[in-house]
């Protein structure tokens, strides 16, 4: 049986850079203090896009012509494209063919756009290497994710305006003969909360009424406990442990959402695990939403943390809740 493995992995960023100074400041003058907020979160600065020339098209083009170059590839190498985000730039056509047309890719390509919120990369990754396991002709598949959240926050709300930042990753999945790859995933569902989180606030129906403000299409957050995700987390984590005869101390990686630095201290926590496999990079980048995850992972084989042959964990939550955790073996 083939494996699907990652090839390559890269990340994009915008340049502009905005610290915790300003957001301190921006709330400060309408008397609400968000300190403690932002040392929860684990924020200390994050990347915002351009509003006139930066989108999640613009940013997800330049991260997968950085991976193509990266793995020594091309668009027309790519058997499949998948683009991941919950603010695709547009809903018709779809991102990924607009992608296709930018690399100038092949007639003989799948693609298609995905959107699973902030757990969206992680689950197109997830169902592209389950669908390449089925499809013998799918040598490559290109998967993107990015979301320009930043833009679409009300700046009154202490939640959302500071906590997002704007990043791409992409990854290059691979056919492989080698006994690496993708392993297995779970999928845990609760749909109690569906509605704390929404974009347009408004539903797409109604964004053209006369009456609706901008207030009113941003995103809607209503405060829940953010914690509510991380008893799924470990217990699906040690699931999959479980199901392949593993340990924690077999796992090089831990690649989670950055969405709470408090959430990744306490999945540690239960899973008694070592604080250096749980890489973070919600300080300097923010929550970028459906790319953090990748971009800790490739963080990680930056700095050496994650080497050909370690096991890795993905994990992430989009809003609802929809948490997939993946194994792979990289």
């Amino acid at each position: 049986m083939d494996h699907i493995t990652i090839r390559q992995a890269a990340y994009y960023h915008p340049e502009r850079v905005v610290d915790n100074d300003y957001y301190l400041n921006h709330f400060k003058s309408m008397g609400k203090d968000i300190e403690r907020f932002l040392q929860v979160m684990g924020r200390e600065r994050r990347y915002i896009a351009d509003g006139e020339e930066e989108n999640a098209l613009t940013m997800g083009l330049k991260a997968a012509q950085k991976v193509l170059l990266e793995a020594g590839l091309t668009g027309e190498d790519m058997d499949m494209i998948v683009f991941a985000s919950q603010t695709p730039e547009y809903t018709y056509p779809t991102n990924a063919l607009l992608l296709h047309h930018k690399l100038q890719g092949k007639h003989r390509t799948i693609t298609m756009d995905s959107n699973a919120n902030c757990a969206g990369m992680v689950t197109a990754v997830e169902q592209t290497s389950r669908y390449m396991q089925s499809n013998p002709h799918v040598r490559y598949a290109l998967v993107v994710g990015c979301d320009h959240s930043s833009i679409h926050c009300n700046p009154e709300d202490e939640i959302t305006y500071p906590n997002f930042g704007d990043a791409a990753a992409a990854v290059i999945l691979e056919r492989t003969t080698e006994n690496t790859g993708f392993i297995d995933s779970l999928y845990y569902i609760d749909s109690e909360g569906s509605g704390n989180i929404m974009f347009p606030a408004c539903g797409l129906s109604n964004i053209y009424s006369e009456d609706i403000t901008p207030e009113q299409i941003r995103i809607r957050w209503i405060p829940f406990d953010g914690t509510v995700c991380v008893d799924a987390a470990v217990n699906d984590i040690q699931e999959l442990l479980a199901r392949y005869g593993l340990t924690v101390n077999d796992i090089s990686a831990f690649c989670l959402s950055q969405f709470s630095l408090k959430n990744i201290e306490l999945i540690q926590n239960g899973l008694a695990a070592s604080q250096d496999k749980f890489i973070y990079v919600g300080d300097e980048f923010g929550y970028t939403g459906t790319s953090s995850p990748f971009i800790a992972f490739q963080r990680g084989i930056e700095d050496g943390r994650i080497k050909r042959g370690d096991y890795v964990f993905f994990w992430s939550v989009g809003a609802g809740w929809q948490i997939p955790t993946m194994l792979f073996r990289y």
